[in-house]
């Protein structure tokens, strides 16, 4: 069965949160929080760790399940809505400023 949460409209870029994603993808529950708790990128680490967390909440709250025999069976990371703004540059001139949003969709399984 899978356990499921996700965590969406995130400020940060797609890509370094694919970087985190990537290291914890595929491992236990308790495994993937100590690399979360020591990983260099704070930011997403802390973000992704809460999402894990919520997830095993739910594989709890529905009972009948040990949560030491879970693991993170797929972490994906997609793009979110493009927030655009602008700087005024130069000669009345502006310049583009994309802030890049993400979405994050953790499940879970038992081993």
């Amino acid at each position: 069965m899978d356990f499921k949460a996700s965590l969406k409209y995130i400020r940060v870029t797609p890509r370094k949160a694919m970087l985190v994603a990537d290291l914890v993808r595929g491992r236990s529950i308790n495994e993937a929080l100590n690399i979360l708790k020591f990983c260099p990128r704070r930011r997403v680490s802390g973000l992704l760790s809460g999402v894990l967390r919520s997830a095993v909440a739910n594989a709890d709250q529905k009972g009948s399940v040990d949560v030491d025999t879970l693991y993170v069976k797929s972490l994906q990371v997609g793009n979110g809505p493009i927030l655009k703004r602008f700087r005024a540059r130069a000669k009345g001139s502006a310049t583009r400023i994309n802030k890049k949003t993400c979405h994050i969709f953790v499940s879970l399984g038992e081993r």
